[in-house]
């Protein structure tokens, strides 16, 4: 696995973040999976947080069509995906090893066929057959210095020797990566349609297969595709949300304002102000 750092440098993963810029927001170390499990793994995070009695800090994240792994000194989680923004709330001192999946690879870490029933909630990591074990080891791993690369090292290795444990993942596993990463990567991929001729794929069979491994639809990955781009935009400078509105594929301003601020909670140009810029 090789750091990719928590610098000051912004990670593409951190489109997704929408609170990074406020006070206490934790720093977040990133990590790539090592080649051999990235038929798994999308990326590791790791946010170490000491947050004053007095305060409590509020994260929010438009999340990534990906199952999560997450264990901390208080508790250990699967989350199946968010479809609408996300919160975590974080008070005094704590750590957090976090796996973000590939699309595809939920089901066979969870050990269920179907992961429909986690749309936007958790199970506890403890029920799960194939990362159990892991909990104790990483807390262990974590405990003596949370902040440090060589405990994050630890904890990931012990999380991918489990993986390892596993079968190898599925042709149409690889497929479910493949069609997200398909949309995540093309922003002129603007409707279903187009995925469905991209992909070679059935729209009925897109929306089932998709249901099963996510709990989402086709129309939903291309909907968060643009409001990552947005939030990332919006984050780094636009000169006009109108011109921003037309380069993401919606009809006018309007429907991409109600899109923003329905998800994320802010209108643009709101959410842009936070982080220093008017818009127009």
């Amino acid at each position: 696995m090789s750091s990719e750092g928590a610098g000051p440098a912004p990670h593409p993963v951190d489109r997704a973040r929408l609170t990074e810029h406020r006070p206490l927001a934790p720093p977040v170390y990133r990590y790539a999976p090592a080649d051999q499990h990235t038929a798994w793994v999308r990326h590791y995070w790791v946010p170490v947080w000491n947050v004053p009695p007095e305060h409590r800090v509020t994260e929010h994240v438009l999340q990534y069509p990906s199952c999560l792994v997450v264990v901390s000194d208080t508790y250990a989680r699967f989350y199946g995906v968010v479809p609408g923004r996300s919160q975590v709330d974080l008070s005094g001192r704590g750590w957090a090893v976090g796996v973000m999946l590939q699309a595809g690879a939920g089901p066979s870490v969870a050990g269920r066929s179907d992961l429909s029933h986690l749309l936007g909630t958790h199970a506890d990591l403890a029920v799960v057959p194939s990362m159990a074990s892991v909990i104790p080891v990483v807390r262990a791993e974590m405990a003596s210095d949370p902040a440090s690369p060589a405990s994050h090292a630890r904890a990931m290795a012990a999380i991918e020797e489990r993986l390892d444990a596993l079968p190898a993942v599925s042709s149409e596993a690889r497929e479910v990566t493949r069609w997200v990463s398909l949309v995540e990567s093309d922003p002129e991929l603007r409707t279903v349609g187009e995925l469905c001729r991209r992909t070679g794929t059935a729209e009925r069979q897109l929306q089932r297969v998709l249901r099963r491994y996510l709990g989402l639809t086709p129309k939903w990955l291309i909907q968060r595709r643009r409001l990552h781009e947005a939030t990332d935009r919006l984050k780094r400078g636009v000169t006009s949300l109108a011109e921003l509105a037309v380069e993401l594929g919606y009809t006018d301003q309007a429907h991409f304002t109600r899109d923003f601020r329905k998800v994320t909670g802010s209108p643009p140009g709101e959410f842009a102000a936070s982080y220093g810029a008017s818009r127009m």
